[in-house]
């Protein structure tokens, strides 16, 4: 609800009132409306009787006295430029000593000037009824303030009197109100003043607002002086007066201050200066846009200009499903444009939201509507309209037809759209979801590709070289060390994103202040490209758990992604690597590729390239045994290690192809215990690990005596960002991990790559 839809001074016409009505209505989505009928509201709402107060022109000649304010004004320009003004910033306190002395003694100066036209005890004067009107009548008071004042006699005595003045300026409203507590026939009245806050040290706090605001509606206090700060936000509804000592200066200014008189039988008084026509066309124009804004409210339907086929705009402009009868009309459609936009994939630092924007052409109006760039299309041109907000209702009810033939809208006519995950939120019924990132999620601003990440020389057959980019992090905990790694492009990054530095949040209460550094061009010859691109797609797929495709229960053919004779072919717009760099305690400016780590990963691909058979079964026999036998060795698939080397590994699963992160040893486990023991005693149709591996996959193993391993998969990785506002509160990071005891023997190393890539990528 809104006092008046035209906040400016007036309109002239009825196409001005019209534009001002349309551009407020497509500014909040919303319609003006009107009640015909006011008869009953305002019976519970009566409204102010208007009352224009006229009072004469000042006509008193003080021109002596300007002359000599002006005099004197001058002087003190030219003593603050000549002496005040030199001191310079170098001298801030001896500067504001002598400017505030020469301001004090201006004043007083001008007052003396003043003190000189009144007459001999003016102030014993005002205090007697004929003094007063002797004053009045020597032009001494104003006809206006006169005016005022036999308003206020009209009063009477009563107590129950309750009115608000409303002055421009504050200093009105505490001068005025200051002559009045002078005058003695208003003893009876407690009079104060009412203004907004302001930076001089003389304005009112807020509890002096509250506390004067109280005393005025428990009829302490009966006259008011007030300013627009009272307009509107107050209820005071044994308000009997309301005078416009100075006039409201638009519209809206004169419904508000015009509602603040609430008591029945209350007048609503404008003070006009006679035979002043500004001010009288002035009111003209406002009471005439009120009554515009009223007549178009009421009757804009059946304005002739309007095509007839326009006034039932339900009918008219409507789209309808057959198969569900469902049925949307054009004034619905932009609520049903936003609701479509906020299910829309976001985070916290974006907000999918429609864009409505209005061009006036030969009269008409014409909307054009933008959606976020995840949206079904981005941009669609409605119709041209006899008016705005139409304009911005048809576009949306063509953005709803498209959607819905797009199959973005079901026949129901809401969003197909799943409702967007809340990324604060990481436990729901004791499981982790899937973070901003991940295979569960989708891609949060669209799939536009990365001009600078394109190219073709990953095909190259020799060397090549690349612009080099280094990934360092740093985290504020103490014992945690993340490892840093390359990315290697063609194109070169501009340098406020070359050089960028970021604070990553991470769970549980981690931060990791990380930058990024240019490291000028490096040269890959044929082994190392061949390596870095092996490295890639093997620590890609793996970590999101794709180095196999199809299973035996989806019923599809079973296939190793690294398979003999199959080549795994690379987009011309998404061309880089991201190579692991040597850990190191220190940032280091120079680069130290790991290529043990990425030679480690090749070797791993070449074995299961030799172990897999052509119908992707793993060969039995692939575990041979090991002579072997010294205290503390861990056997794995294709070395056997000492157990103080196994932690922090990065090992590979053999028959599933999947990544784990090595945490610890499980002594006092073998896997010769059964699946029920392990498992807290759950069912199981395998006796042992033994059992299972024998039986499920064909593998024998050769040392069961051997103590678990305790992993943490490394596959379908979450994403650890969180708002640092809750990841507070998930302090127990140990309770996301998915751990699990598998034997050793069933597993490759890749090498002592930090299980912190593993984290991180």
């Amino acid at each position: 609800m809104t006092a008046s839809p035209v906040a400016t001074k007036g309109t002239c016409t009825v196409q001005d009132c019209e534009a001002h009505i349309g551009q407020l209505e497509l500014t909040l989505d919303a319609k003006v409306y009107i009640i015909k009928d006011r008869s009953e509201l305002e019976s519970f709402s009566p409204p102010a009787t208007i009352v224009n107060k006229y009072y004469d022109a000042y006509s008193i000649d003080f021109e002596d006295l300007k002359s000599k304010l002006q005099i004197l004004y001058e002087e003190v320009v030219k003593i603050y430029n000549e002496s005040i003004k030199t001191l310079g910033d170098s001298e801030d306190c001896l500067f504001s000593k002598a400017s505030f002395s020469l301001h004090v003694a201006y004043f007083k100066e001008a007052l003396d000037l003043v003190e000189e036209v009144l007459p001999h005890g003016y102030g014993e004067l005002m205090k007697s009824e004929s003094g007063s009107a002797e004053l009045i009548k020597s032009g001494y008071i104003s006809s206006k303030v006169d005016a005022l004042i036999n308003i206020f006699k009209s009063f009477g005595s009563s107590n129950e009197v309750l009115c608000l003045i409303f002055v421009e300026r504050i200093m009105t409203a505490k001068a005025v109100e200051r002559f009045m507590r002078g005058i003695v026939n208003f003893s009876s009245f407690s009079i104060s003043y009412l203004t907004g806050g302001s930076t001089s040290k003389d304005s009112l706090s807020p509890a002096v607002q509250r506390y004067t605001l109280d005393l005025f509606r428990s009829g302490k206090v009966n006259l008011l002086f007030t300013t627009d700060v009272t307009e509107e936000g107050i209820d005071v509804p044994n308000c009997s007066c309301v005078i416009r000592f100075d006039l409201p200066r638009t519209v809206c200014s004169y419904v508000q201050s015009r509602g603040r008189a609430r008591r029945s039988s209350s007048n609503y008084v404008l003070m006009i200066e006679r035979g002043n026509m500004d001010q009288q066309e002035h009111i003209f124009r406002i009471i005439q846009t009120e009554y515009y804004i009223k007549h178009f409210a009421l009757y804009r339907h059946r304005n002739p200009n309007v095509s007839s086929s326009e006034w039932p705009m339900q009918d008219k402009y409507a789209y309808h499903v057959d198969s569900t009868g469902a049925t949307i009309t054009a004034d619905c459609c932009v609520d049903l444009i936003r609701k479509y936009c906020e299910k829309l994939p976001k985070d916290r630092y974006y907000i999918p939201k429609p864009s409505f924007a209005v061009a006036i052409e030969d009269g008409s109006y014409q909307c054009t509507l933008t959606l976020p760039p995840n949206a079904a299309f981005q941009r669609i041109v409605g119709p041209l309209c006899s008016t705005s907000n139409l304009a911005k209702q048809l576009v949306s009810l063509d953005a709803c037809k498209k959607l819905h033939q797009l199959g973005e809208l079901n026949d129901h006519l809401l969003p197909f759209t799943e409702e967007p995950i809340d990324i604060d939120v990481a436990l729901r019924d004791g499981k982790f979801l899937s973070g901003p990132g991940t295979t569960k999620r989708k891609e949060l601003h669209g799939t536009r590709n990365v001009l600078a990440l394109s190219g073709s020389w990953i095909h190259e057959s020799e060397s090549v070289t690349l612009n080099a980019y280094r990934f360092d992090f740093l985290c504020d905990q103490e014992g945690e060390n993340y490892a840093g790694f390359v990315l290697l492009m063609e194109s070169a990054l501009d340098d406020d994103v070359a050089c960028s530095k970021m604070d990553l949040f991470l769970i549980p209460n981690k931060m990791v202040y990380t930058t990024v550094t240019p490291c000028g061009k490096v040269q890959l010859d044929k082994k190392q490209l061949r390596d870095g691109k092996l490295f890639q797609e093997f620590f890609f797929n793996g970590i999101f758990g794709r180095l196999f495709h199809g299973s035996r229960t989806s019923g599809v053919q079973r296939e190793f992604l690294f398979r003999k004779g199959h080549e795994i072919q690379w987009s011309s717009q998404s061309m880089y690597l991201l190579l692991p760099l040597r850990h190191s305690p220190h940032i280091q400016q120079d680069l130290n590729i790991y290529w043990e780590a990425v030679e480690s990963c090749t070797q791993a691909v070449e074995q299961l390239r030799n172990l897999y058979l052509e119908d992707e079964n793993i060969r039995a026999n692939f575990i041979q045994h090991r002579s072997i036998k010294e205290k503390d060795i861990i056997h794995l698939a294709n070395k056997s290690l000492h157990f103080s080397s196994i932690k922090d590994s990065v090992v590979l699963s053999l028959h599933t192809g999947r990544i784990y992160s090595v945490l610890d040893l499980i002594y006092g486990t073998t896997a010769e215990d059964s699946f029920e023991e392990m498992y807290n005693g759950k069912a199981s149709p395998f006796s042992s690990f033994v059992d299972y591996y024998r039986e499920k996959y064909g593998i024998v193993i050769q040392h069961p005596k051997q103590p678990l391993l305790l992993l943490k998969q490394s596959h379908n990785a979450h994403n650890l960002l969180f708002s640092k506002s809750k990841y507070i509160d998930f302090g127990s990071y140990h309770n996301f991990k998915v751990l699990r005891n598998i034997f050793p023997g069933a597993f490759r190393t890749i090498g002592r790559l930090s299980t912190k890539i593993c984290d991180r990528m």
